[in-house]
């Protein structure tokens, strides 16, 4: 069972603020302008619509971590405690292929980043690993420590990973030059069907904004700091999102932009020089970094929330005297490691892109499920008075849960069909936890 530790020993308001940010600006978010720019400026307004999605889901988790302050878990807990076992079990199962398929896509991108420093890493397979690897388990060995060790770490790279994204952004908007942002509509698709893929694009880079809500348990005054930190995060994350954007948008043309591979470092160039490149190329490593570390301290406490209720193997709720879930840290990086590898072997890259693309409908679906709990949640616990708002309550879950869908439709119907098949691979496993859980009754 897991010990309660002093406040000093928890995760405190800027910690968990850092666990949100660090968590959804990873090494991906340098890319997005070029990923964009086939677009237009159009993009922005997915950018907008990605926001108020973001927030309107941010707002769902905060209220639910005020109705469930002791939820270790987050969106696995609020669907299990609104929508029963299974709805649990699935976003549970789901969720925690998806942390580890995304590690191994992160640990690939830190190490694409440190290659300018090191060429060698992007010729040489084994050096590539044996960097990778590295990285993977000296996280895990931190994150063994103890959640505040693995906090401190997170909150360090997250302010040292903002600062070339904040440099930029505000930089560029002096190097900005407005015909750039012309045509609005450069898809050569309708603007709606434009704003929908921008809107699906973008949303992701908001994905892990309910990262707080999962280590509950290890948090300082959760019924207050989970909620602050969940809504500070992704209102942080929005505004260097859409400020950055627009800078480096408007400071390269879009049909050079949408070549490039290294946008905030060509933004950079053209402010301060080609020395420029390598403090950006810097900053992508330390946003993988320390995206990589929140994440592994995720990847240790969702198997170890779903294992208290007898939903997993019982070997996840072990912990260490630091109140730590430590072999479900070194599994989950022995898997992540794995993965990881394929990228490098010949005849698995492909494999490894897919089950990359895989994860994305089983991040998506904790949302959808988490709105839905919400409204049952707060009807179970009686919380709500005839002066307590209920007509907001039901139209921010009905907002959230549309938002959730068109996301979802958004990430297209060949991710929509195999994160399906990937959730409902998890039935046998979850027949065999009843069978026992029968057995011991």
């Amino acid at each position: 069972m897991f010990q309660e530790s002093p406040q000093k020993n928890k995760l405190g308001l800027w910690t968990s603020t850092s666990l949100v940010v660090g968590n959804m600006i990873g090494a991906g978010v340098f890319l997005m302008p070029a990923t964009l720019a086939a677009y237009g400026s159009i993009s922005l307004v997915g950018w907008v619509c990605a926001t108020i999605g973001a927030f309107l889901l941010a707002k769902v988790f905060s209220n639910l971590s005020k109705l469930m302050p002791q939820a270790d878990g987050g969106p696995y807990a609020y669907s299990r405690e609104g929508l029963g076992d299974f709805a649990g079990f699935l976003v549970a199962w789901g969720y925690w292929i998806s942390i580890w398929c995304t590690n191994a896509a992160i640990a690939v991108s830190l190490v694409s980043a440190l290659s300018t420093f090191f060429p060698v890493l992007a010729i040489s397979p084994l050096a590539a690993i044996l960097t990778g690897l590295g990285v993977i388990w000296i996280l895990t060995w931190i994150n063994t420590l103890g959640i505040v060790a693995s906090g401190i770490v997170q909150l360090v790279t997250t302010i040292l990973k903002i600062i070339p994204l904040v440099i930029v952004a505000i930089g560029g908007l002096f190097f900005m030059k407005l015909k750039y942002f012309l045509p609005f509509n450069t898809s050569g698709t309708p603007d709606f069907n434009a704003i929908t893929a921008t809107t699906a694009f973008t949303f992701f880079a908001f994905l892990g904004l309910e990262c707080a809500t999962i280590p509950s348990g290890s948090v300082a005054k959760p019924e207050k700091t989970i909620s602050r930190a969940t809504m500070l995060g992704t209102g942080l994350a929005a505004i260097i999102y859409i400020l950055s954007t627009v800078s480096v948008m408007g400071m390269i043309p879009s049909n050079e932009l949408s070549k490039s591979v290294t946008p905030f470092a060509d933004a950079a160039v053209l402010m301060w020089g080609s020395s420029a490149r390598y403090w950006v190329s810097a900053g992508v490593a330390i946003a993988a970094f320390g995206a990589l570390n929140g994440w592994i301290l995720i990847q240790g406490q969702t198997p170890y929330a779903i294992s208290k209720d007898k939903l997993f193997p019982a070997v996840f709720a072990k912990v260490s005297s630091k109140g730590v879930p430590v072999l479900g840290i070194v599994i989950g990086s022995i898997l992540v490691s794995f993965l990881m590898m394929m990228n490098y072997t010949k005849g698995l890259v492909e494999q490894f892109k897919f089950l990359i693309l895989l994860t994305t409908i089983t991040v998506l679906i904790p949302y959808l499920f988490s709105t839905a709990a919400y409204v049952l949640i707060k009807f179970q616990r009686k919380t709500a008075r005839p002066n307590n708002h209920w007509a907001g309550t039901i139209l921010l879950s009905s907002l959230a849960f549309l938002f959730s869908l068109w996301a979802i439709a958004g990430s297209g119907q060949e991710t929509v069909y195999w994160g399906f098949i990937l959730l409902m691979a998890g039935l046998p496993f979850y027949v065999m936890i009843l069978w026992k859980r029968r057995k011991e009754l």
